[in-house]
């Protein structure tokens, strides 16, 4: 039995969160996962290892959602590499990270003070537009089908984790594998939970996000009051608070809180909040545009107004933070989310020596970034100029993250029952710890029910050996089987035919179409119904040169074929003397038709295995026909063929002649074998006597050895031309070679049965 094996290899977020990138391929088909950059590096560095991938063998490139983490270096990858496949995406997707793509090439620049060296230009605007060009879109639910020779299709299902985000469940040579991304099973305040593949059979392989390992995030009610009351804390003493974020995803949350919670504290209202984002305005459009992709509390909120309209929150398109007036007490929401450039780094070197001052990391922290290295209190921090400063700003972190917890996490993989786990996007010892927990909890089920459960390190491949499933679906008329009893009673009462499934053992005949991987059976008249195939037929017509007689041709088809239908028109022929014959042979589907043109006969048939040989000989019996001497003496006279038919129609021949003709004919052929036969004629009746000596025969114990004797008697009866053959001899050899000798002879002579 054959075996295919499928790889897949990280080539980002192996043991690590950052630059996700898998690739995956299986049966000839290639597939990347996500493609984006690691937060914590600069230009070529944050990319995911491309050099392990030849980019032209890449068949389809899947994106998850806009964070830079998985789709940054998407640009890079299409327009600077020999990548020719297709890339796919959801709507909000593809309008978001348009936007966050740009703001990310702009935040490079300015931290390379507008002199980036040529390894950090990752792609120029020209390029994020042409890659933009090239991405097709896909809505949940909604089934890809590429037509590939692995059969590969895929859809989306909602991910929940930020607007659009989509997990991918992938089906491709028999096989399926089903990608998380980033997903959340915690619905918020303006996004549905993700969705589990209720309609599908267990995946073969999930590869699945181990973010927080076995941590367990608190409700979501302590996180709030947490974050609202650590914001309130800072700026009631005075202080400014600044939020990091990135400007789409967890932002829109997170001003929704926010918003809420200054609408019903009435003496916070004095205290102003900015989203410092250029995108501010543009990415709140792009939210009221796809909001019937979120939960029913925006959605019913719509019918109303515009739920990110918000009353406390001014909206900063542009920000001078040399300028920028910070006297009272205030709360920034600013990009970027990790502190590595931008006006969210400038705030922080301005506001990190104050006391009063707090820093709210609402998301995860990516290992190598300042917000990771401030989450663990150091005293001092390095500003973006390179001077040493005390960081005395409150610094809290409560995760807004929408990622899962372990035990999300968790019953989300056993409810998805998946044969391979494979862990990503998880730091090693997080992941390490998630692997742990799982395998104790998959020890308690039987060691083949087990799944096996990896965690490969970037640019480490996981091999899985999957048998080639060798099945067939029986579809349409075939998967009916007519229940007979029911069927008279229905007949009687004049109702449709009653149907029940077959029963097993029963026999299955049609056509099997083999598509992509997969294999049906259908009857030739469903073939338009459940393939895309048509069922047709091929005729075939040859004008074969020929100038004797109908009769002629008549002889030699009936001397050769048996069944051969006839039938003629009296009214049309060349004119001269003869009328159209048609001879139907092999049940109609070889035709030939003498008579209705001059000098010609029209061999036609329907093109098949018998159909082809039977016209081929047909064609030489023709050019045999006006060929041999022998045809030609016959055109002169009416045939002699002994069928009823013509005999009625020709008149009768001399059955003594014809008989004595056969019976002498067989005498001949036993001597050509036996050299020793006697014959005795009496009327239709002949008797042979075949002699062979003691050297032939094989001699009974006790009896002469001189030789063995057979009589047989071969006796016509009527003029049918059947016989009776009786063969008599005490050596059990002999007779059997005679019997055979003349069962040849018999064969030899007989017309040939075409069924």
């Amino acid at each position: 039995m054959s075996e295919d094996v499928m790889t897949i290899t990280p080539l980002g977020s192996g043991q690590e969160v950052g630059r996700s990138c898998h690739l995956l391929t299986f049966r000839g088909t290639t597939l990347m996962l996500d493609c984006g950059v690691h937060p914590g590096y600069d230009g070529m560095a944050g990319l995911p290892f491309f050099d392990r991938v030849d980019p032209e063998q890449v068949d389809v490139l899947l994106i998850t959602h806009f964070h830079l983490d998985h789709a940054a270096s998407l640009p890079y990858f299409t327009e600077r590499t020999g990548f020719k496949g297709r890339v796919f995406m959801t709507h909000p997707t593809k309008a978001v990270m348009r936007l966050l793509l740009g703001d990310y090439l702009r935040l490079m620049t300015m931290k390379k003070g507008g002199e980036m060296s040529p390894d950090d230009v990752l792609y120029t605007e020209a390029e994020l537009q042409s890659c933009v060009d090239k991405i097709e879109l896909v809505d949940y639910h909604q089934t890809i089908d590429l037509n590939l020779p692995s059969g590969l299709k895929f859809h989306a299902l909602n991910a929940g984790h930020v607007l659009g985000g989509a997990m991918f469940y992938i089906e491709l040579g028999g096989r399926s594998v089903l990608y998380t991304g980033d997903y959340s099973m915690e619905e918020d305040r303006h996004l549905m939970a993700a969705e589990k593949p209720k309609y599908h059979a267990a995946p073969d392989v999930l590869i699945v996000e181990s973010t927080y390992g076995v941590q367990v995030h608190a409700s979501r009610a302590e996180r709030e009051a947490r974050f609202t009351g650590t914001i309130e804390r800072v700026v009631t003493g005075g202080g400014r608070c600044l939020i990091p974020v990135f400007a789409l995803g967890r932002a829109q949350e997170l001003l929704l809180i926010l918003d809420e919670y200054w609408r019903e504290h009435p003496h916070l209202q004095s205290v102003p909040i900015y989203y410092a984002s250029k995108m501010a305005s543009r990415a709140l459009r792009v939210y009221k545009t796809y909001a019937n992709m979120m939960n029913a509390r925006i959605r019913s909120q719509m019918d109303l107004g515009n739920p990110f309209s918000f009353s406390h929150i001014r909206n900063l398109k542009s920000i001078d933070v040399n300028n920028f007036d910070d006297r009272g007490p205030s709360v920034v929401f600013a990009s970027p989310g990790m502190l590595q450039s931008g006006v969210s780094r400038q705030l922080f070197d301005r506001w990190a020596t104050d006391p009063k001052n707090g820093v709210l990391i609402a998301g995860y922290a990516v290992e190598h970034t300042l917000a990771k290295e401030i989450m663990s209190q150091p005293k001092e921090v390095v500003t973006m100029e390179g001077r040493r400063q005390p960081l005395n700003a409150l610094v809290d972190y409560v995760s807004f993250s929408a990622h899962v917890d372990f035990v999300q996490n968790r019953d989300f993989i056993t409810s998805v029952d998946p044969s391979n786990i494979i862990l990503v996007h998880g730091a090693k010892e997080e992941m390490g710890r998630l692997k742990g927990a799982l395998m104790m909890h998959y020890n308690k089920l039987p060691e083949n029910k087990r799944p096996t459960i990896a965690m490969p390190p970037n640019e480490v491949e996981v091999k899985l050996i999957f048998t080639r499933r060798r099945s067939a679906k029986v579809m349409g008329k075939l998967a009916e089987a007519p229940d007979e009893e029911e069927n008279e009673e229905a007949m009687d009462e004049g109702k449709h035919a009653a149907v029940v499934e077959p029963r097993e053992g029963e026999k299955v005949q049609g056509i099997l179409v083999t598509q992509q991987n997969s294999s049906k059976i259908v009857a030739p008249e469903d073939l338009s119904t459940y393939t895309p195939l048509r069922a047709g037929s091929v005729s075939s017509k040859l004008h074969v040169p020929f100038v004797g007689k109908v009769d002629t041709l008549r002889m030699f088809l009936n001397e050769m074929f048996r069944g051969i239908e006839e039938s003629g028109d009296d009214d049309e022929g060349d004119g001269e003397g003869e009328s159209e014959v048609t001879f139907s042979l092999h049940g109609g589907q070889v035709k030939v038709i003498a008579g209705k043109t001059k000098g010609v006969a029209t061999v036609e048939w329907d093109c098949s295995s018998v159909g082809d040989v039977i016209a081929d000989s047909v064609v030489a019996l023709i050019m045999h026909a006006q060929s041999s001497a022998a045809s030609i003496r016959l055109t002169g006279r009416p045939c002699s063929h002994r069928q009823k038919k013509l005999r009625e129609e020709e008149g009768e021949e001399d059955p003594k002649k014809t008989t004595e003709e056969c019976l002498r004919a067989l005498h001949q052929a036993l001597t050509d074998q036996f050299l020793s036969v006697e014959a005795t004629y009496e009327a239709s009746k002949g008797t042979f006597e075949v002699k062979i000596d003691a050297n032939e025969c094989e001699a009974k114990e006790g009896e002469d050895d001189g030789g063995a004797t057979c009589t047989a008697t071969v006796e016509f009866d009527g003029l049918d031309g059947a016989a009776k053959v009786t063969v008599e001899s005490d050596d059990e050899k002999l007779a059997g070679s005679v019997r055979s000798c003349l069962k040849n002879v018999a064969a030899a002579s007989a017309p040939i049965a075409v069924e």
